[in-house]
């Protein structure tokens, strides 16, 4: 273990930063469909890689610039977001077996994504790529910029609309309890579809920022489980802003383990993070 330069500890802050909001981003969809839904939906992870491929591939092939599939490829994610609910409600399928056919939806998507892409590490190269800025002698990457404002953006954009619109009280009421909500005239799958047609979108614009910034290959979808489950738990169920909050601390810790100690150290983070909020805070990680 060595003690890193300011310089090289602030830059590791500073990227711990940048992963951490695109851990609360993919944690924020997965955490609203847990909270509120009550499912946990695995095929979530599917969706997010999915939409990095495709953004991948209209800018590699079809020459789209990658911010305009922020445009084309929520809505269809939206969709197909819906149509799953759809299918999850029309067969009544539990929560805890929600886990399951989430999870065989992940491993089809995983599959289908090789089949089509094959296994080979794949690299969006955009204009993007090689911009980044230089601020106080830190290096900001423009993708990873880009990564952070979209999370803060639309975190804050979810919390407004949970707090502050009829469609965010109606989901918090229906949440809360459905029987009571379906009495006062909330129609519960109706706003179900919608919900889970949102998260879904969330996924694609998260898979977007995941081609941006990383390598792809489809074998890291279930690499990215285990960190994205604690961002939810830490940050809460149901929360907008929790998972992106609890994305910047595990990212900022993780990138400090591995400026101190070893980046072997650093998926040791968000466990141990986990567990301690488990051990000391029973029963309040849904609040």
């Amino acid at each position: 273990m060595s003690v890193p330069s300011f310089n090289l500890l602030a830059q590791s802050i500073l990227s711990g930063i940048f992963i951490g909001s695109l851990y609360g981003l993919v944690g924020l969809g997965l955490g609203l469909t847990w909270g509120l839904l009550r499912q946990i939906n695995l095929a979530h992870f599917g969706f997010v890689f999915l939409s990095a491929y495709l953004s991948y591939h209209m800018a590699t092939v079809w020459g789209f610039d990658p911010l305009l599939t922020l445009l084309v490829l929520p809505p269809v994610f939206f969709m197909l977001g819906a149509a799953m609910q759809w299918v999850l409600s029309r067969f009544e399928i539990s929560p805890f077996n929600s886990l399951l056919v989430t999870f065989g939806l992940t491993v089809m998507i995983e599959s289908l994504v090789q089949a089509i892409w094959t296994a080979d590490f794949r690299r969006l190269e955009s204009a993007y790529n090689n911009k980044k800025f230089v601020v106080g002698g830190l290096f900001v990457p423009v993708p990873e910029l880009i990564t952070l404002v979209l999370a803060l953006v639309i975190s804050f954009a979810v919390w407004a609309a949970m707090r502050y619109t009829d469609l965010g009280k109606a989901l918090r009421a229906m949440a809360e309890d459905a029987t009571v909500a379906a009495a006062f005239g909330i129609h519960e799958k109706g706003l179900s579809l919608v919900l889970a047609g949102v998260c879904a979108a969330l996924a694609a614009v998260a898979g977007i920022c995941l081609a941006l910034t990383f390598t792809l290959t489809p074998s890291q979808i279930f690499a990215w489980v285990g960190v994205v489950f604690a961002c939810v738990m830490l940050g809460g169920l149901g929360s907008a802003l929790g998972p992106l909050v609890a994305g910047i601390i595990i990212g900022v810790s993780e990138a400090i383990t591995m400026a101190v100690a070893s980046p072997s150290w650093a998926p040791i983070v968000s466990f141990s993070l986990l567990i301690v909020m488990l051990l000391f805070r029973p029963g309040k990680a849904g609040h």
